[in-house]
């Protein structure tokens, strides 16, 4: 990163640093010093979900990082408000983008127990809270079925194999795919889940509202400014596996209620397209 910088930025109008809340939050710190010290503007999108602790616990950098970008992109107003609570005020709110075109609209008419998780392996997005709760449906009858698409990140993904094999649940692992061949896959299942502890305004929710596939998604970080509740998905509380079941249960009951929820969800995110998103960096990219 720092290489592409001492390489490209001399030729750059702008660095566009994408800035997380984790460990890669100092690649974007190293970064914006670089950019600094060789008079480049550069702008942080901030994409990490657990940022508005990282503002407490890295007070200084934050202040150096963010105070000294050009402007600061907010791709939720999670995040937009969060900064602006600790005193920044160089924000614009710009969300995630995806292109529509890529994601066909699937309206099911009838909700079977296939779920489908995509996201990385971590910690931090909880994969293992999805085998918990296929478990418990698997426990009550329900033959359910799940797929988890995404890469290995902290050792997740082995547990998460550990634990599917010691107790039988019904789960296949395709690691990571490309958006291609997981949008294909997604028409074999019905259900979306994000388990996550942390978050911001995760893609892969877009594009699974995107898909017509009804979301079920914990309640934390950006999700609740991207889903409204009972309206354009479900939320349910972080790390509790009863309410993640008793939405499912629902959605299976009540396959209207699904198909509503995924025709609201396609309307809203038809926001999130790139012919619509691009327009509004366009002003902060040529002043």
């Amino acid at each position: 990163m720092l290489a592409a910088v001492l390489r490209y930025g001399p030729k750059s109008k702008v660095v566009l640093i994408d800035t997380y809340s984790t460990q890669n939050f100092y690649f974007a710190v190293a970064v914006a010093n670089l950019c600094r010290l060789l008079r480049i503007p550069y702008i942080p999108i901030l994409r990490g979900g657990d940022l508005p602790s990282r503002l407490q616990r890295s007070e200084r950098h934050c202040r150096r990082l963010f105070h000294g970008a050009k402007i600061n992109v907010a791709p939720s107003a999670y995040l937009l408000e969060a900064f602006k609570k600790q005193g920044y005020d160089n924000l614009v709110y710009i969300p995630n983008t995806i292109q529509l075109k890529n994601y066909p609209f699937v309206l099911r008419k009838q909700i079977h127990p296939k779920i489908l998780w995509v996201r990385s392996f971590a910690e931090l997005y909880n994969p293992m809270l999805a085998l918990d709760v296929v478990k418990s449906l698997q426990k009550q009858g329900c033959h359910p079925s799940l797929c988890m698409v995404g890469p290995e990140k902290d050792g997740s993904l082995q547990r998460c194999k550990e634990m599917a094999e010691a107790e039988n649940v019904a789960v296949t692992f395709t690691g990571k795919l490309s958006k291609t061949k997981w949008v294909a896959l997604s028409t074999s299942y019905d259900i979306f889940i994000n388990t996550t502890n942390f978050d911001n305004t995760p893609v892969s929710v877009i594009e699974a509202m995107a898909l017509g596939l009804p979301v079920i998604s914990t309640n934390v970080g950006g999700v609740p400014y991207l889903i409204d509740d009972g309206r354009t998905g479900i939320l349910v509380p972080p790390n509790e596996v009863d309410p993640f079941v008793f939405a499912v249960q629902d959605l299976l009951a009540n396959p209207k209620k699904g198909s509503q929820l995924a025709t609201a969800a396609r309307a809203q995110v038809t926001n999130y397209d790139w012919k619509v998103v691009k327009e509004k960096w366009f002003p902060i990219l040529d002043e």
